[in-house]
């Protein structure tokens, strides 16, 4: 319990610090927009094929899953959203899972459920977004995407302090090591 507590301290001092991710927009010399943005997109490894779209809305494959870059500079948001599955078909079981996650694994991307799917996400204000927390955040939501019914993790660390189910994979001896 301790050792959770000091985690949690640790990790609200950075955040307060703006070091959790990395480098912010502030500090790598202006505000985050959509033409920076649209050069990181194609900065980004393992992109299968074209990227489509427009300023603010892109659309293009990353290892074997589809992924969404969709910004409103007005609102001063952006998210990363990866198709998951078909909300219609997840049970009890399976909405109380990713729901465990999202406290214990998924770190800063998400799970979500929007126009019918699963949704994995990374949401943050565009202006404030750096480089770094960028390239963060799109590993994270399609690695959360590739371990949804296995880890449900988006990386190699996982907070820990919840309830997520006796011998899942993040609960493994190994994993322990890893727990911020």
């Amino acid at each position: 319990m301790i050792r959770v507590l000091s985690t949690v301290l640790i990790l609200a001092g950075l955040a307060a610090s703006g070091t959790v991710l990395g480098v912010n927009a502030a500090e790598e010399g202006g505000a985050m927009n959509n033409a920076r943005l649209d050069q990181l997109i194609r900065r980004l490894e393992g992109i299968e094929g074209e990227i489509e779209g427009r300023p603010g809305f892109w659309r293009f494959d990353v290892r074997g899953f589809q992924a969404y870059v969709i910004t409103d500079e007005r609102a001063d948001r952006m998210r990363i959203m990866v198709p998951v599955a078909a909300a219609e078909g997840l049970g009890k079981d399976a909405l109380n899972r990713v729901m465990q996650a999202n406290f214990d694994t998924a770190l800063d991307a998400r799970y979500a459920i929007a126009q019918g799917a699963l949704w994995s996400a990374f949401i943050h204000p565009l202006s404030a977004l750096g480089e770094d927390e960028f390239f963060a955040g799109f590993e994270q939501t399609v690695t959360l995407a590739a371990t949804y019914g296995t880890s449900y993790s988006s990386g190699a660390l996982k907070f820990g302090g919840g309830d997520a189910p006796p011998g899942s994979p993040e609960d493994a001896p190994e994993a322990e090591d890893k727990e911020l």
